[in-house]
């Protein structure tokens, strides 16, 4: 009786290593495909300021979003507003993008103000630089980043940068303070009271990207195996006993 009921505590003991197993490699297959996402700025309300849009903002929109490096941003709007992302948080305050450094703020598309028929435009920008970045838009002598065209955001390691968006740009020099920017008051804005946060959902602010940076591949395994590993040793404990 008593081999029968180790036999039977065995079986069971080995059953149970099998379920976790699954659900381990489950788990890092899932972690795994999850890859890179692309956010679509202000969602259907696209990168305007509220004297054009007067429901966006873009701080609420940053509020419920993790972004990590290899992510994209995409921007919908036209030729008369622009975009720029800076890593200073002294440009970012100033609406300012005349007087930024060339090593710390670029202008991904830029405004034109003469034109009388604005043309759409769509930007695609990658966040390859770990810390707080900074957008707005930095004509008209900083009206539309006072009116509200202006966000911060804080992006992490996540999966790292992936081979593709690997260059030499990505060594520029980071800010001198990423934190900088939480001790400081941000931009004057103007939002409307009857402000309605956009509740339109899509799929850009899910998983779009389906590559993944293989370098991330080595730690989540070892992370993996560990655990396998160990509920190993503890079975084989319960076997032996």
């Amino acid at each position: 009786m008593m081999e029968q009921g180790n036999w039977r505590l065995g079986s069971l003991v080995f059953s149970s290593s099998i379920l976790c197993i699954s659900l381990l490699l489950l788990c890092f297959s899932v972690s795994a495909a999850q890859g890179y996402k692309n956010y679509t700025v202000g969602e259907s309300l696209g990168w305007y300021d509220t004297l054009q849009k007067p429901t966006v903002n873009y701080q609420k929109w940053v509020a419920d979003k993790d972004f990590s490096l290899g992510d994209f941003l995409i921007f919908n709007t036209d030729s008369n507003h622009s975009i720029v992302q800076t890593y200073n948080f002294t440009t970012y305050k100033r609406c300012d993008y005349n007087d930024a450094q060339d090593d710390d703020t670029i202008e991904w598309s830029a405004a034109d103000p003469s034109s009388t028929s604005p043309q759409p435009v769509t930007m695609a920008v990658p966040l390859v630089k770990e810390g707080m970045n900074y957008f707005f838009s930095g004509d008209y002598d900083g009206e539309q980043c006072k009116f509200g065209q202006h966000f911060k955001i804080n992006v992490t390691y996540g999966q790292g940068l992936p081979p593709s968006l690997k260059s030499p740009s990505k060594d520029a020099p980071a800010p001198a303070n990423p934190n900088s920017g939480d001790d400081e008051s941000a931009p004057d804005t103007t939002v409307p009271s009857n402000f309605n946060n956009p509740k339109e959902s899509s799929d850009d602010d899910k998983v779009e990207s389906g590559s993944v940076s293989l370098s991330v591949f080595p730690k989540l395994f070892r992370r993996e195996m560990n655990g396998i590993l160990l509920l190993l040793g503890v079975n084989l404990l319960f076997l032996i006993v």
